[in-house]
């Protein structure tokens, strides 16, 4: 009698505790569910949402933006915008080259050294026009001017001494008015990804100059021509 007395209470008990528990289960699902929808919304994956991609962001429309970039768009593609990926793109299409030459025809190791510059800036910077042109629609040639081929010419034809004063003054004289070039537009450019290459092209040119200065080759007329070409009219 006694252990049928107790068995009830112990039998309504354990129902109890299973009740219990499986309100508490439904009741932490519930909980999870509601988390795990709000971080989906709230992912950036999420549609209308930006995503990065490679250092840049990219839109529902899909266009990019470089992740440094504070301010601006991709959109807004000026003339002068366009103008200027084509001429970093022209100045890589000989200047590469002449940096090789710098390498088999220089007599001067100031002037190799230079060439070591030029391979390696105009490569880095050639690589990066040719990426913003792709994201900003915007057409580069694949040949330099024929100012530029000249160049590449005269520099293939000359050897030691006379190869390192035509290499110097002629990269130098280049580099000063496309130096000038790439402050007007880092000044004036609404595009984020044109800013970013004009500061990259800028660092590049002025590293340029300066190793092109320290050959010693480079001639007071050709400093007065680049002052010439780049100064404002009066």
């Amino acid at each position: 009698m006694h252990g049928n007395r107790h068995a009830t209470p112990t039998r309504a008990s354990a129902r109890t505790i299973a009740i219990i528990a499986a309100v508490c289960a439904v009741i932490a699902g519930a909980v999870i569910a509601i988390r795990v929808g709000g971080e989906a919304s709230a992912s950036p994956t999420a549609a209308g949402q930006p995503q990065h991609a490679g250092g840049h962001t990219v839109g529902a429309g899909g266009s990019e933006l470089a992740g440094s970039a504070q301010e601006g768009d991709v959109l807004t593609v000026t003339d002068v915008d366009r103008e200027f990926l084509v001429k970093v793109r022209q100045a890589g299409l000989w200047e590469i080259p002449a940096g090789r030459l710098a390498q088999t025809n220089a007599s001067s190791e100031q002037v190799k050294r230079a060439g070591d510059h030029l391979l390696d800036g105009h490569s880095k910077l050639d690589q990066l026009v040719r990426e913003d042109a792709r994201i900003l629609d915007v057409e580069l040639p694949n040949e330099a001017t024929e100012e530029q081929q000249d160049w590449v010419e005269q520099l293939k034809n000359a050897q030691g001494e006379e190869f390192d004063k035509l290499f110097a003054n002629v990269l130098r004289s280049s580099h000063g008015k496309i130096f000038a070039t790439i402050a007007e537009v880092r000044a004036s450019t609404q595009n984020d990804l044109v800013r970013r290459h004009a500061r990259q092209a800028n660092q590049t040119v002025l590293d340029h100059m300066e190793v092109l200065e320290d050959t010693g080759l480079v001639d007071a007329e050709t400093l007065e021509e680049v002052e010439e070409a780049v100064a404002p009219a009066k």
